[in-house]
């Protein structure tokens, strides 16, 4: 390691570390330690189900804290309780609060009276892109009917990169979009040795989520929930 620049170091010293460098291997827990002591100081409690996921409960309330890295989401019943959160994280960190939810790890949020939608638009459109299909066909449904895909079907792929990194992006995708789960289940069990006849079946996943690009998974409005 070299010392960072403007600070020198005489000859036969070396510098401690107070901190983790960000970077460093170690860097990531030292960071969700961090965070996880000042939540949890606030009365958070962590889930059972997902670490980065911190709950408190009270008579006036439930609030949720999710954390992906140093993105976070919060939300809840309690708005008292959201704003004393917000107060002792900014106290701790320097944090910017972007107000409502509308874009996060690129799913898009709308919120109305009725409830709340979440769609991946600009990621297929993103997906769509980088997977350059050469046409502008779209189909009615992510998958024929009855068909049923064996490891022995068409010849290999000379390169699988581009299969594996587009069935990757369509798992992520199934988040909004549950009408391509079964397609994109049966197609990520060939990732191994992708042929030419399970890339078709891939673009045929595409050339659907192109005429679907605008579909919208829709949750009702159940309680005074703020997100």
């Amino acid at each position: 390691m070299q010392p960072p620049p403007g600070y020198s170091v005489p000859d036969g010293m070396v510098c401690r570390l107070r901190r983790s460098l960000y970077g460093l291997k170690q860097a990531p827990r030292a960071w969700f330690e961090r965070f996880a002591s000042v939540v949890t100081t606030a009365g958070f409690s962590p889930s059972t189900h997902d670490p980065a996921l911190f709950v408190h409960t009270s008579p006036r309330g439930r609030t949720l804290l999710l954390l992906y890295v140093d993105d976070m989401i919060i939300t809840g019943d309690d708005p008292e309780y959201i704003a004393f959160v917000k107060a002792r994280l900014r106290e701790q960190f320097l944090m910017t609060d972007l107000g409502p939810l509308r874009y996060f790890l690129g799913i898009k949020v709308s919120s109305t009276s009725d409830g709340f939608s979440i769609s991946q638009e600009k990621y297929i459109q993103d997906l769509l892109a980088r997977a350059a299909l050469g046409d502008e066909r779209t189909v009615e449904t992510p998958m024929e009917l009855n068909v049923k895909l064996r490891p022995t079907d068409g010849d290999p792929l000379p390169d699988p990169t581009r299969y594996r990194h587009l069935v990757g992006s369509l798992v992520y995708l199934a988040v909004t979009r549950p009408d391509i789960s079964y397609p994109v289940h049966i197609l990520s069990q060939f990732v191994s040795a992708p042929t030419t006849v399970h890339y078709s079946h891939l673009l045929r996943v595409l050339r659907y989520l192109r005429g679907t690009i605008t579909r919208r998974l829709f949750f009702p409005r159940s309680s005074s929930l703020q997100l």
